[in-house]
């Protein structure tokens, strides 16, 4: 994996970049310290690691570019789509009646990022239909403690939708303090103690997904203390699939991986064995190696991952985004590793913002580094899914992706700021948001960070208080980063910071009104794909830039046969007009090759800047705060394949045009169509 550190490293002083007096304290660390506190739910003996904890749903309150995204959401597909989805359908859903015949994985998958963004967005309409869901669940307890649809496979209990039901209702009682999700989560795990290991993790996706389950008793375990809980860490580790294979993976359905490649992380956290830490390091480090030479953060599995299909066009589920960035964030939590953060903000603002329509009401289920189009027809064997629709934008682009996308954007939100356990707090996502939270002696504070990051380099974080208090403050440096700085309001302190993948730590006594300024300076840089005929992609902060293609965007009737999967179906009596699928066709030239030196930077790069969009969404082709120019030339031979997909890269001994022509780069994540690998044309 290009930004993940695969060496685990203890808590180290890098540098101190400024002078420390008895008053403040600034150093640079490798990771925030390992400590004991109070202050929320941490990882209780005998489990091991976890320096960040996630505060509490609704703690961090998102404004600019990210609250107006979790805004479309609401009132995009997400946020409507009780009202569109027959998978939802109250009438017989297996989530609210024994003898409901629907529902099974759609209702928790749609129901986590829902009742997530209802409490951040304190929505009473939202939040009151996930509670009619939540008391679904919570009345219609089983005796034996199981809770749910009770599905039977070979005569074997079924689990994989529990898994992510438990983690919806972690999110309630974040929110509301509700005693029965404790005791309906202790009964069902102690339920599932009872099931004999031959019966238990047999059926294919709650074998790859296990990880999901060992989470969950986890964060029961430092509420309750239960230790009656912890065994069934181990039975769910050894009954699930080998993720601690080297040199290999166990399974390469795409969205496995993504959620399964932690599970020897989440073991060790049980474990304390750093052999199982370093596994997860490892699983990351082979999917990217072998299929992950491309731009975006993700890796090229348009359903499983096939050797010979590594090429920039091949992409990755939607489901897939957000259980990567996902994993990410329970990666930041269990190791402090900064890198996990860089890996998310990768994913999400390059590949995950151009999966989903502007509106956020209609949604694509494979999204590419190298997408010259994105249509309805089917391009087997090119994508490894015999269907129609897997790369237009629709409302029901398939039933897993339909229901699960809305994780995404709430999930990175609740993960901002993070508590440290030495009773501080980390700012590990960027965006704009208020912070609320408790810090050494129990004492409230608000952290507000203002920014137009991930398109601008100023990052400023200030402090609210009642009341002077001391507490160290760890702020993210990305790897990315050369040349960081920082100066501390009212405190003279300034400073260079020596290194990215880092934390400046600023301990001090924190009054009201105090503030520290963070520059992430961002430069043009490059990155050479070896693996995929040294194919060149430009970065530029933690944004990675393609080609601006002229869209032709065509709507569809969403109930048509090329536009849907089978397994996705209209509620009764929806107005399907008010739900279109949307086919996008280049109107401009794509074929291009950068024009770049020996070192593989564009000979020519000007960059202008547009300014920041009045709508507060920066991620569209006519929004975007900034564009750059470069050089490039056409390579006639690269087109479409035989199924009218993008082509895969052009050889380098490919035919380029002898006319160089000026073209424009974007921000990837506001390309639904795009070129962010380009073949190369160097100079001379």
């Amino acid at each position: 994996m290009n930004r993940i550190n695969l060496f685990i490293a203890i808590l180290c002083v890098i540098a101190i970049p400024s002078r420390t007096t008895a008053q403040t304290k600034v150093s640079v660390v490798e990771r925030p310290q390992v400590g004991t506190t109070a202050n929320y739910p941490s990882f209780r003996a005998p489990l091991h690691g976890g320096s960040l904890l996630k505060l509490p749903v609704g703690k961090v309150q998102p404004r600019g570019w990210l609250r107006e995204v979790l805004v479309r959401q609401k009132n995009g597909l997400n946020g409507q789509l009780g009202t569109v989805s027959d998978w939802l359908d109250k009438r017989n859903n297996q989530w609210l009646s024994d003898n409901g015949d629907h529902g099974w994985e759609e209702v928790p998958y749609w129901l986590r990022g829902y009742a997530s963004l209802a409490y951040i967005l304190d929505d009473e309409t939202l939040k009151a239909e996930a509670q009619t869901w939540f008391e679904g669940v919570l009345n219609n307890l089983k005796p034996d403690g199981f809770l749910g649809p009770r599905n039977m496979s070979n005569g074997r209990p079924e689990i994989w939708a529990q898994m992510i039901m438990l983690w919806a209702l972690q999110t309630y009682y974040e929110y509301s303090g509700d005693e029965r999700v404790i005791k309906a989560m202790t009964n069902y795990m102690k339920w599932e103690q009872t099931v004999p290991d031959d019966k238990f993790l047999k059926d294919y996706w709650e074998n790859k997904r296990g990880s999901d389950n060992e989470w969950s008793v986890i964060w029961l375990y430092n509420r309750t203390g239960d230790r009656e809980l912890l065994p069934l860490i181990d039975k769910l580790h050894k009954n699930g699939c080998d993720w601690t294979m080297k040199g290999d993976l166990p399974n390469w359905h795409g969205v496995n991986v993504a959620q399964g490649f932690r599970e020897p992380a989440t073991y060790y956290v049980y474990t304390g064995d750093k052999a199982m830490l370093q596994a997860a390091y490892n699983n990351q480090q082979e999917i990217r190696k072998r299929y992950g030479q491309v731009p975006g953060g993700m890796y090229g599995a348009d359903e499983n991952a096939r050797a010979g299909y590594s090429d920039p066009r091949q992409g990755a589920e939607t489901c897939a985004l957000v259980e990567q960035m996902a994993s990410d964030e329970i990666m930041m939590s269990i190791t402090g590793d900064p890198a996990w953060a860089d890996q998310c903000e990768e994913v999400a603002f390059n590949s995950y913002t151009a999966a989903l329509m502007p509106d956020m009401r209609s949604l694509r289920y494979i999204t590419s580094p190298n997408q010259a189009i994105s249509d309805g027809k089917n391009h087997a064997p090119s994508i490894d899914n015999n269907l129609p629709g897997m790369l237009s934008m629709s409302p029901f682009s398939s039933r897993c992706c339909q229901h699960n996308h809305g994780m995404g954007w709430p999930y990175f939100a609740e993960h901002l700021v993070m508590a440290t356990t030495d009773g501080g707090l980390a700012t590990m996502l960027y965006a704009e948001c208020d912070a609320y939270a408790r810090v050494a002696n129990r004492q409230d504070v608000v952290v507000s960070i203002d920014t137009h990051y991930p398109f601008d380099e100023m990052i400023n974080v200030s402090v609210t208080t009642a009341s002077p208090v001391r507490f160290p403050l760890y702020l993210r440096v990305p790897a990315w980063v050369e040349g960081a700085s920082y100066s501390l309001k009212g405190d003279n302190a300034k400073g260079k910071i020596e290194r990215g993948g880092s934390y400046l730590r600023i301990e001090r006594e924190w009054k009201n009104g105090d503030a520290v300024t963070l520059q992430l300076p961002m430069s043009l840089r490059s990155r050479v794909w070896e693996e995929n005929k040294n194919s060149v992609s430009l970065d530029y902060g933690p944004l990675t830039l393609a080609l601006r293609i002229d869209e032709d965007v065509q709507q569809r009737d969403s109930r048509d046969k090329d536009m849907v999967q089978n397994d996705s179906h209209w509620q009764e009596g929806v107005d399907a007009s008010l739900w279109p699928a949307y086919e996008l066709f280049p109107r401009s030239p794509w074929n291009y090759a950068l024009v770049v030196d020996k070192q593989n930077m564009p000979v020519v790069a000007e960059k202008t800047v547009l300014g920041w969009p009045q709508d507060n969404y920066p991620f569209t082709l006519d929004a975007v705060p900034f564009v750059f120019t470069v050089n490039a030339c056409r390579i006639p031979s690269w087109g479409m394949d035989q199924t009218g997909m993008t082509d895969v890269l052009p050889s380098e001994s490919a035919q380029r045009s002898n006319r160089i022509e000026c073209v424009t780069l974007v921000p990837m994540g506001a390309a639904r169509l795009r070129i962010a690998s380009f073949p190369r044309a160097v100079a001379h």
